[in-house]
């Protein structure tokens, strides 16, 4: 089973054993190193200073709600947090220089975070080829890595 980011969006983050409602997902924060996401941006939140929870705080997400191990620490408040870089609309460019279009949306595994497609304007693209998240663009490689040429 896959999520796609923009089902994620806008569902509520609540605690699993409290049902403490943390805020609502405005935006995913994805670490292209590690073809993943890393954090979930809050909106709505009602302690502030916690508007951003670390993918390692999140059970699952859900197709009504994102379900959270606890309430978010210190450590998971924006400046312990990577800088944020929206992908969805993002320009796609191969890293050969090649542009693949740009991001129409993004499956991930709602347990792992693990990215499984970009979707593109220019069609899918297996989450694998994914290196790079930038200002300028999403990078991807240009083949699959087990399959030169």
């Amino acid at each position: 089973m896959v999520i796609l980011f923009s089902q994620a969006r806008g569902l509520p983050v609540v605690t699993a054993g409290e049902a403490a409602e943390l805020g609502t997902v405005d935006a995913l924060t994805i670490d292209a190193s590690a073809q993943s996401i890393s954090h979930l941006r809050l909106s709505g939140t009602r302690a502030k200073g916690h508007a951003v929870l670390a993918w390692d705080l999140v059970r699952t997400v859900g197709q009504d709600a994102v379900i959270a191990h606890c309430a978010p620490t210190a450590e998971t408040t924006p400046t312990a947090a990577p800088a944020h870089r929206e992908a969805l609309g993002s320009r796609v460019l191969t890293d050969l220089g090649d542009e693949h279009g740009s991001v129409k949306d993004i499956a991930f595994d709602p347990t792992t975070g693990h990215i499984h497609t970009l979707y593109t304007t220019r069609g899918p693209v297996p989450g694998p080829r994914l290196i790079g998240l930038g200002d300028y663009a999403l990078v991807v490689r240009a083949h699959d890595p087990g399959h030169p040429g």
